[in-house]
């Protein structure tokens, strides 16, 4: 069943009323009802489902055992649910509060701040709410206020009506005044700081807690220019869109929507009674009513005379993505944009005398301060990738065995997300310079592309249609250890003859050696040759050799569009790329009756690492 009635949790707070239990049919058996919390996975209160295969169970436990999918695409930037949708019934005054935004409260609260909207279903003939202030005041003033009991006389007091739409943007000093009642759509937390409470006390008979000194860290201190630019939407923003329906049974009797597979949508019947259908399933409905209806469930009808708040996730404006490459000497840190661009970054040396958790938190504080110099927000962040040499277990985000850092078994997303509460991904370092070159640089008019970095080591990446590929299993490929000469030089893998032991720039510097018995760097060796050092031409020229051999092979069985060079000795561009076309040209199967595919040096040097990186989210 694609159509889930839920059942709210209810809280009884001191200002609350009836109104829900008597008029909206909220079953609670209290004597106050302050809060209904319609659509919520958070732990404070969770709405459950009635109906169907999962009835009984919270909606967190249908997404864990149904799958993110049914959040939708747009919800992938989410670690947790994204929203939570209220009834929220006022007898009395709310106690004069604000909410952090996600910076403030991520760093002081472990969670998200708030940004929310209420749509007013009902309000008495005097009733008023408070939005902000009256004229900017300074913080000094807003303290003195708050110690002297004056602070509502420089609040900026709202009449409101039923229909009224406000938007309540983090930071933004609020309360809702008695004898009104909301509906309120806000992100997934339950963070408040209270700043005036009208003296009242709580059930244990002591004086509310009141939270001035974080208040006075996060309120925005200027009146509230309110904003019409959600239009055609009742509100619009990264966390949340909501669309008012109307019904009247009469000119409008129908209406027929559909759930795609970007987002869920969430139904809120704020007055009037009907039925809602979906493939075979019909419910009724009446106010009051709240459902779910997962991503790609597609078309659905509302029939009858109602008020509703159809809620659902936009993608997010202006994405900003975190792209970590991590290797044995050092990490860079990028902020990559919607074209593959790199923001702002910065490098760090890779302290391997440390802990390996030690490492990821120094990343994370790292990361967290450029941001803060770029002026980017964490919510403005849909997701980081990190690339970590060795074997990678993609899907449970461990480094299982990284020979060049020393880690074995290491749980990186888990230690990141500590800091992070956005989702995070990990994959191997070459498969992500592999993916970065296919986005950005050398391959991105191409789908099917190979890389090989050929430095301290050989590694590879495999891009298939356009995403790494890794096989079934963990660990992705490792093109550096395909033998090509069987018995031959000891390779750091265990075994001989393999790619690594010929083709990287630690074994061209051991041929060097052993020929010459000066320690040489690539680029010396290189150089010689091309000055006519015929003991550096032979190494050069068997270098180039058994290169070429590891690369027809890949061809051969992969058949990629475009190979792609990177690493430390691609850096000597025309020199291997002439000789080894015309292997690839003479060695590729069925020669020039069959595909052969171009040669290339990596575009993007050492930041190929951080756009793919980047690109896994």
């Amino acid at each position: 069943m694609s159509i889930l009635k839920l059942k709210p949790s209810c809280k009884d707070y001191i200002w609350g009323g009836r109104r829900l239990k008597d008029e909206y049919g909220v079953s609670y058996d209290g004597e106050v009802l302050a809060e209904a919390w319609e659509l919520s996975c958070h732990p404070d209160g969770p709405s459950y489902i009635v109906n169907g295969e999962y009835a009984g169970k919270t909606l967190q436990q249908y997404i864990e055992e149904a799958g993110k999918e049914v959040l939708g695409t747009h919800c992938r930037r989410f670690c947790d649910f994204p929203i939570l949708t209220k009834f929220i019934d006022a007898k009395d005054n709310l106690s004069i509060q604000v909410h952090p935004d996600n910076r403030y409260a991520l760093k002081n609260e472990g969670q998200y701040g708030k940004t929310e909207m209420w749509y007013v279903m009902d309000a008495g003939k005097e009733a008023f709410l408070y939005y902000g202030f009256k004229r900017k005041i300074s913080r000094e003033e807003f303290a003195e206020r708050i110690e002297k009991d004056t602070l509502l006389e420089v609040l900026n007091a709202v009449p409101v009506q039923k229909g009224d739409v406000l938007f309540i943007e983090s930071g933004t000093i609020h309360a809702i005044g008695k004898d009104i009642l909301i509906a309120e759509i806000q992100q997934n937390s339950n963070v408040t700081y209270r700043v005036y409470d009208y003296g009242r006390v709580g059930k244990d008979g002591k004086k509310r807690d009141l939270h001035i000194e974080k208040a006075l860290a996060v309120t925005n201190r200027v009146p509230i220019v309110k904003d019409k630019s959600s239009y055609p939407h009742v509100a619009d923003c990264d966390y949340f869109t909501v669309d008012k329906l109307n019904l009247d049974g009469k000119v409008m009797k129908k209406l027929e929507g559909n759930v795609s597979p970007e987002s869920f949508a969430s139904i809120l019947i704020l007055d009037g009674q009907g039925k809602i259908s979906h493939a075979e399933d019909t419910l009724d409905f009446r106010k009051g009513d709240s459902f779910f209806l997962s991503a790609g469930s597609g078309g659905y009808t509302i029939e009858g005379s109602c008020d509703a708040l159809i809620t659902t996730i936009r993608e997010k404006a202006a994405p900003v993505r975190i792209g970590i490459h991590i290797s044995g000497t050092e990490t860079k840190i990028g902020l990559v944009d919607i074209h593959q661009k790199i923001i702002a970054s910065l490098r760090m040396r890779t302290d391997l005398s440390r802990s390996p958790e030690i490492i990821i938190r120094e990343i994370a504080q790292k990361t967290l301060e450029l941001l803060e110099q770029q002026g980017i927000a964490m919510d403005q962040c849909i997701g980081a990738g990190i690339g970590v040499p060795g074997t990678i277990d993609r899907k449970q985000g461990i480094v299982r065995y990284s020979n060049n850092i020393k880690w074995e078994n290491i749980e990186v997303v888990k230690e990141m997300e500590k800091f992070f509460p956005i989702p995070v991904r990990i994959a191997n370092d070459a498969d992500c310079a592999a993916l970065g070159e296919a986005a950005a640089g050398a391959g991105r008019e191409c789908q099917d592309v190979i890389m090989l970095t050929l430095g301290t080591g050989v590694g590879g990446g495999i891009i298939l249609d356009g995403n790494i590929y890794e096989g079934r299993g963990i660990g992705g490929s490792e093109l550096g250890h395909m033998v090509i000469v069987e018995n031959g030089e000891p390779c750091t893998c265990g075994r001989r003859g393999c790619l690594e032991a010929y083709a990287s720039a630690a074994s061209l510097q051991r041929d060097a050696l052993r020929a010459t018995g000066k320690a040489l760097s690539p680029e010396e060796i290189f150089q010689g040759a091309s000055q006519g050092d015929q003991t550096l031409k032979r190494i050069e020229e068997s270098y180039i050799r058994r290169l070429g051999v590891g690369i027809v092979n890949i061809v051969n069985i992969f058949r990629p569009q475009l190979v792609i060079l990177g690493g430390e000795i691609s850096a000597q561009g025309k020199t291997l790329l002439e000789p080894l076309r015309k292997m690839i040209e003479e060695g590729s199967f069925g020669g020039d009756k069959g595909w052969i595919p171009e040669i290339e040096i990596a575009a993007l040097g050492d930041s190929a690492g951080m756009i793919g990186a980047a690109g896994l989210i």
